[in-house]
């Protein structure tokens, strides 16, 4: 099913909008404004404030961007799945590729799009996503359709380079995104688990997880795959460098 196929608006549907720029933030409010059954009902400009917003208004979505300081968009989704939370993601977001994509639906999200949709576009998202469907660009599935998308995208993708994708393109754990994070930032398995207070071992254990979950080579690739999605940003780990 295409997105050409109106949802039919329902009931109001509450919305809360997560970006770390504000003007993008109000912009996509006042396009939703100008339809009577979706209301937003608040915003957040980083992840743990989303986490905080989410838990307290309990919005039917959230419109939320990857590359958010403090959490990344991807592990508040792997967040909220965790705690089987109602709320519905959309992840529009400027990072847009296959690996993202499957990224995000893997971690929990009900539609990714890229932040050049067009309004009315972004209107039937949320519709679909309200109504229990699941978007990718201008397709739309339910939960058997998402499911086998995503099995035939991760062989797509990986599958000639992995022979069990079972974990390929999965969640990473928070802990994993945090030793992910330190990568990025220079140090070695050592020096992240002194600073971690877990043993080298440990760590070890994790990269290989982060890697194979990646479907890259080595921690040099790991680091730049985490920078070109967005899902770590330079500006947090120089700060956590200063503090």
């Amino acid at each position: 099913m295409g997105l050409d196929n109106i949802a039919q608006p329902g009931r109001v549907i509450s919305i809360l909008i997560v970006d770390d720029h504000h003007i993008f933030r109000q912009g996509v409010e006042l396009n939703l404004k100008l339809h009577g059954d979706l209301r937003v009902v608040g915003h957040g400009a980083n992840g743990e404030e989303a986490l905080e917003k989410i838990r307290a208004l309990e919005p039917d979505v959230v419109i939320m961007d990857i590359n958010l300081p403090r959490m990344n968009g991807m592990q508040v989704t792997r967040q909220l799945a965790a705690e089987h939370h109602r709320t519905r993601v959309i992840m529009l977001t400027a990072y847009d590729d296959m690996e993202q994509v499957i990224h995000a639906m893997r971690a929990g999200a009900s539609a990714y799009c890229p932040k050049e949709i067009e309004p009315d576009r972004l209107v039937e998202v949320i519709r679909h996503v309200q109504q229990g469907h699941f978007v990718v660009y201008d397709q739309v599935f339910d939960a058997q359709g998402i499911a086998e998308w995503l099995d035939k995208g991760v062989e797509t993708v990986a599958g000639q380079y992995y022979v069990d994708l079972a974990d390929t393109f999965s969640p990473l754990s928070a802990r994993e995104m945090e030793i992910l994070r330190y990568v990025t930032r220079g140090l070695s398995n050592k020096e992240i688990a002194h600073t971690l207070r877990i043993s080298h071992q440990t760590v070890k254990n994790h990269m290989t997880s982060i890697l194979r979950k990646l479907a890259v080579e080595d921690r040099t690739q790991a680091a730049v795959y985490a920078l070109r999605h967005g899902w770590v940003r330079l500006t947090d780990t120089e700060s956590q460098d200063r503090s």
